[in-house]
C-alpha cells in the first residue's frame, strides 16, 4: 500500500519542542524545556503567517511570564503557579501520544504541578488538538485539561489569573497596536469586559502579511471559547488592553477540587481571518458545544502505548 503524508502533523524538535504542521506549514509549537517555569505554546499563527501571539509585555520588563499562550494559576494551594518569581514550576513528565491525521494533529501530554518545596501537588492531563479552518491559512486548537490532585484534595483560591491565557501580538493589542477585544454579548473594549461573563472572547487587530513579495497590513485575530461543560460557564474574563486575555475560573470564588472528581476544562482558540464575526463565532461556539471530549487510554495496537479518542 502507498505511503500517504497527513495533512495534519506533529514534528518532535530537539531542546524540548514539538510543531504542529499543517501541509508542512508551522501553525503552532509547544516548549516544554524545564529551563523554562512552565510549558507554552509560542508561535501561533495566523493566516498571514505571522504569530497572533508574542512572548512578554510590550512595555512592562516584570511581565516576562507572559509566554504566548500557556497554562499558569495564581493561587493552588496557597502556591503561586502565575509569577516567575517564586519557586512552583510546571513541568512536562512524559508525552504520551502524537497523533496525525488528516483533519487533526493531537498531543497527549502529562504535567506536573511542582510547589514552591518541590512536591507536586496537582497533575494536569493535557490533549492539545489542532486543526485547519475551511478558510485558508485559519486554524482551531482545542485544548482539553484534566486536573487531578496528588493527594486527596487541593484548594483552587479565589485570583483573577488562571488558568488559560493568551497574549496577542504587539500589533493585536488594543493599546500597542490598533486592535479590538469583543465578546459573545457585542460588548467592546476592557472597561465593558473585565470580570464580566462571555462564551467567547476575541482578540483582532492589523498585522503584517506579504502579498507580491511587498507587505501590506491585513487583520486577524484569535477568538476564545469556553465549553460549556465546563463548570463556571460562562466564563468571567480578565482582559486588558495592553494585548492578553484569559478565562478566569476562580475571579468569584475558590474551588476545592477532590481527587475522585478531578477539574475537567475545555477551551478552543481560533486564529482567523479578518476582524471577528459575531455569527460565525456564535456557530463555531454551537459547533465546540456538541463535540465530546477527549479520552486518553492504553493503545490496543502494536507499538503504541496510549490512543486518543473522543
Amino acid at each position: 500500500m502507498a505511503y500517504m503524508h497527513p495533512i495534519c502533523e506533529i514534528l518532535p524538535l530537539p531542546d524540548n519542542q514539538a510543531s504542529f504542521h499543517v501541509r508542512g506549514q508551522e501553525r503552532l509549537r509547544w516548549h516544554f524545556d524545564l529551563k523554562y517555569q512552565r510549558p507554552f505554546f509560542f508561535p501561533f499563527n495566523g493566516p498571514s503567517g505571522t504569530s497572533l501571539t508574542r512572548m512578554g509585555h510590550p512595555g512592562a520588563t516584570n511581565h516576562d511570564h507572559h509566554r504566548s499562550v500557556w497554562f499558569a494559576h495564581n493561587n493552588v494551594n496557597g502556591f503561586n503557579f502565575w509569577s516567575n518569581q517564586t519557586k512552583s514550576r510546571i513541568r512536562q513528565k512524559l508525552w504520551l501520544r502524537y497523533l496525525d491525521g488528516e483533519k487533526e494533529a493531537a498531543m497527549a501530554v502529562l504535567l506536573g504541578w511542582y510547589d514552591d518545596n518541590g512536591s507536586e501537588i496537582l497533575e494536569q492531563e493535557l490533549v492539545a488538538a489542532l486543526s485547519p479552518g475551511p478558510a485558508d491559512g485559519e486554524t482551531f486548537l482545542e485544548l482539553h485539561s484534566t486536573f487531578r490532585p496528588k493527594g486527596q484534595k487541593i484548594t483552587l483560591g479565589k485570583t483573577n489569573f488562571g488558568f488559560l491565557a493568551v497574549r496577542v501580538a504587539k500589533s493585536v493589542s488594543a493599546h500597542f497596536g490598533g486592535g479590538q477585544l469583543t465578546n459573545s454579548h457585542g460588548m467592546q473594549g476592557e472597561p465593558h469586559l473585565f470580570a464580566q461573563s462571555a462564551t467567547w472572547m476575541d482578540y483582532s487587530g492589523p498585522v503584517p502579511k506579504t502579498i507580491n513579495s511587498k507587505q501590506a497590513i491585513v487583520t486577524e485575530g484569535i477568538t476564545y471559547f469556553d465549553h460549556p461543560d465546563n463548570p463556571r460557564h460562562p466564563t468571567h474574563w480578565h482582559v486588558r488592553v495592553d494585548g492578553w486575555m484569559g478565562a478566569s475560573f476562580n475571579l468569584l470564588e475558590p474551588l476545592e477540587v477532590k481527587k475522585e472528581n478531578p477539574l475537567v476544562l475545555r477551551y478552543l482558540l481560533h486564529a482567523h481571518k479578518g476582524p471577528v464575526d459575531p455569527d460565525r463565532a456564535g456557530y463555531v461556539q454551537e459547533i465546540f458545544a456538541k463535540k465530546s471530549g477527549y479520552l486518553i487510554r492504553k493503545a490496543k495496537v502494536p507499538h503504541q502505548q496510549f490512543e486518543i479518542v473522543r
